[in-house]
């Protein structure tokens, strides 16, 4: 039994003394006494008894912000700075409870995919719970999976929204949740800020038992129909062309195995090897430089170079842990150069991989006869200006200077249409 005013004392004796910061303390004080976060008094309580003052006032100092697309930050077991249950439980029943407000007059789904992080698992149920707890008809990717997935299995089944248990590239310690719309892309306004609000109201939260809502068909696992459609999807976009290439592919211990390979394969891409160091689902992305599993960071490249010279590979990928940020690499002469047994390699910046990127798909289009002035790309504030400029070759339309995050790409395709988009890139 927690002896609250004991804990109450302690945590008023740290703020004389100058332990804790005042944000701190009023969040402290919240947790030891709401009736709705009681479960997580003892620990709390247990803190102050031991005195962790850093570990409770990093926890507790202020609100683990609201991000482009989600929540995202360290775990820890306790704290409103944290990522854990009580945290990631507000996002779900404040999701849940605005889309009931505004989406009326048909069943509710909500899609539901992880990643290969510390508790990506755990945190995805706990979302379901509480989705399937609100009425929603879970369609649940189990195993992990990438956020284009989850995006799609949004679309495919017609959900009113989705989470994405992912912190993407971030270290180890890290998770996050990122909701989406019914469109597949993250909240835009009003509704991102609409739906932050709610969260922030939370004070209970609703949950059934997984097990109860898998045997009621509240939760559905749905992998198998999903990765068929959603490798199919992916191939319609894809262009003929030489396919005699020698590939490596890493997916830097996240989630990419799951789509990449298979997509390239099907796709007459078949000299693809997974890169042996990284093709392990591993949370603390152990063989990568600092345990960062960014593929814009070239020295991720350096040991996949190696192996690359020795296979003779003409060819780089790696993706991120959830697998929509990609990089590559490749030898910039077909020739050794001194007295290097092979060619020399180099990384290429998002910048210039956008570029090539579109060039080849304008080129392409172009030459089918299929491009207008009507026609367009999207890039954002932070993309280079090259973009624009490839686009201004080919006489098509650029939006941009968006705001940073993928949503407002897909927001500029609900709006200009999808029929006429060319590519984006942030």
């Amino acid at each position: 039994m927690v002896d609250i005013q004991t804990a109450i004392s302690q945590l008023e004796t740290a703020a004389a003394e100058g332990n804790l910061s005042t944000g701190a303390v009023e969040n402290i004080h919240n947790w030891l006494t709401e009736p709705y976060l009681e479960e997580y008094a003892p620990l709390v309580a247990e803190h102050l008894a031991s005195g962790s003052w850093k570990q409770l006032d990093d926890a507790f100092w202020t609100v683990v912000p609201f991000g482009t697309g989600g929540r995202r930050g360290k775990m820890y077991p306790i704290g409103c700075n944290a990522i854990n249950d009580r945290t990631i439980g507000e996002s779900a029943q404040g999701l849940a409870d605005y889309v009931k407000e505004h989406v009326t007059g048909k069943p509710l789904g909500c899609a539901i995919a992880y990643d290969t992080r510390h508790r990506s698992r755990h945190f995805a149920e706990l979302c379901a719970q509480i989705m399937a707890a609100a009425g929603f008809t879970v369609h649940f990717l189990d195993g992990y999976r990438s956020t284009p997935e989850l995006s799609f299995t949004v679309r495919h089944f017609g959900c009113a929204c989705g989470i994405m248990i992912t912190a993407s590239h971030n270290p180890p310690s890290d998770n996050a949740v990122k909701v989406y719309w019914s469109t597949g892309g993250q909240l835009l306004p009003p509704h991102d800020a609409q739906s932050i609000q709610r969260m922030k109201q939370v004070t209970w939260i609703k949950r059934i038992a997984f097990a109860e809502a898998f045997e009621e068909d509240k939760i559905v696992y749905c992998q198998d129909g999903v990765d068929a459609a959603f490798f199919q999807n992916v191939l319609t976009q894809s262009i003929d062309g030489p396919r005699d290439l020698k590939i490596i592919y890493s997916p830097l211990h996240g989630v990419g195995a799951s789509a990449v390979p298979p997509v390239l394969n099907a796709a007459g891409f078949q000299d693809v090897e997974v890169f042996a160091l990284h093709a392990t689902p591993d949370p603390d992305f152990p063989n990568v430089p600092d345990h960062v599993a960014n593929p814009e960071n070239p020295a991720v490249f350096d040991v996949i170079i190696q192996r690359a010279c020795e296979i003779g590979a003409e060819l780089i990928l790696a993706t991120d842990p959830d697998c929509d940020r990609l990089g590559c690499a490749a030898p910039i002469s077909t020739e050794p150069v001194s007295n290097e047994p092979s060619a020399p390699w180099a990384t290429l910046t998002g910048n210039q991989i956008g570029a090539l990127l579109a060039d080849f798909l304008l080129d392409t289009r172009q030459a089918s006869g299929t491009l207008t002035p009507d026609h367009y790309v999207v890039k954002t504030l932070v993309t280079s200006e090259l973009l624009r400029r490839v686009a201004d070759a080919y006489a098509v339309r650029t939006i941009g200077n968006l705001l940073v995050g993928f949503k407002w790409i897909g927001g500029a395709m609900d709006q200009y249409g999808p029929e006429l988009f060319v590519f984006g890139a942030e």
